[in-house]
């Protein structure tokens, strides 16, 4: 199957707004949980052409780091979703949702970023992008029952002010977190909390205790190639960030990671990794 890299597809610095016109209406929550189950309703009926309506002319669609069409992708799929949680970024209206589908003859764990547009014409927002990490067996540490299991006893609400952190400090923390494999200070840069609990595919750090740790399994080997191609999607209120890119080291793999910071500290990490349709393999 051809394959066109991530690299051929020109996308915007995803850490910073992107510039709207003056008219461009404002960027709302309930917009993009609007889109995100439009999106979520196309692959539960394995409908992709319901979005139709709703995609910007230049659209664009990647699944695992490939440019590709919705008529070719996951989206053609009927999948039967036991559990989603959406994030929101109004600065770049662009939204993050997890999904888990256990429950189908090939089971799935997805991370989709969906980023809106303004139309020029219209003034509607339209998607401009969808980004689909689509993991299922043979993946990195894939167990969707397992998955499943471990977010449902995880408590991902809204946090209070007093307990946010800015854009800027929530972007650096995953970025140190993803730079552990190529900078070797990069560890000392990440604001470690206790409790903190990752999730790594199906592999869970937590053990229901106060001093339970996201540190295990850190890299030692600082010297590895770098995770690249970071496409970002940032919720103060949730203090999360979503974080994909290119996980170099492993087979150039599509990788999602989504960080939570609770009070400045790193209290949760899920971990999606997807190696071209073969085992993933260190």
């Amino acid at each position: 199957m051809a394959l066109i890299l991530l690299s051929t597809l020109l996308i915007p610095s995803l850490s910073h707004a992107i510039p709207l016109s003056f008219s461009a209406p404002a960027c709302t929550k309930s917009l993009l949980d609007s889109t995100a189950s439009s999106y979520l309703t196309a692959q539960t009926l394995g409908t992709p052409n319901t979005l139709t309506p709703l995609l910007s002319p230049s659209f664009t669609y990647l699944e695992n780091n490939v440019n590709s069409t919705l008529t070719k992708s996951l989206l053609t799929k009927p999948l039967s979703i036991a559990h989603t949680r959406t994030i929101h970024d109004l600065l770049t209206c662009a939204s993050y949702t997890e999904l888990i589908a256990p429950n189908n003859t090939t089971p799935y764990v997805i991370g989709t970023q969906i980023r809106l547009i303004a139309d020029g014409e219209s003034g509607d927002w339209k998607i401009a992008s969808l980004d689909t990490i689509a993991t299922t067996t043979g993946a990195w540490l894939f167990n969707a029952s397992k998955t499943l299991e471990y977010v449902l006893k995880e408590t991902w609400t809204p946090l209070s002010a007093s307990l946010q952190s800015p854009r800027s400090v929530l972007i650096a923390a995953g970025d140190a977190y993803l730079d552990m494999w190529s900078n070797s200070t990069a560890d000392k840069a990440v604001p470690w909390g206790t409790p903190c609990v990752r999730l790594e595919g199906s592999a869970y750090t937590g053990t229901g205790k106060a001093d339970d740790s996201c540190k295990p399994g850190i890299p030692s080997n600082h010297n590895q190639k770098p995770n690249t191609r970071r496409r970002y999607v940032v919720d103060e209120e949730m203090g999360s960030v979503s974080i994909f890119c290119v996980w170099e080291h492993m087979m150039n793999a599509a990788d999602s990671h989504e960080f939570r910071l609770e009070g400045g500290k790193l209290r949760y990490v899920h971990t999606m990794t997807e190696c071209g349709g073969k085992v993933c393999k260190l």
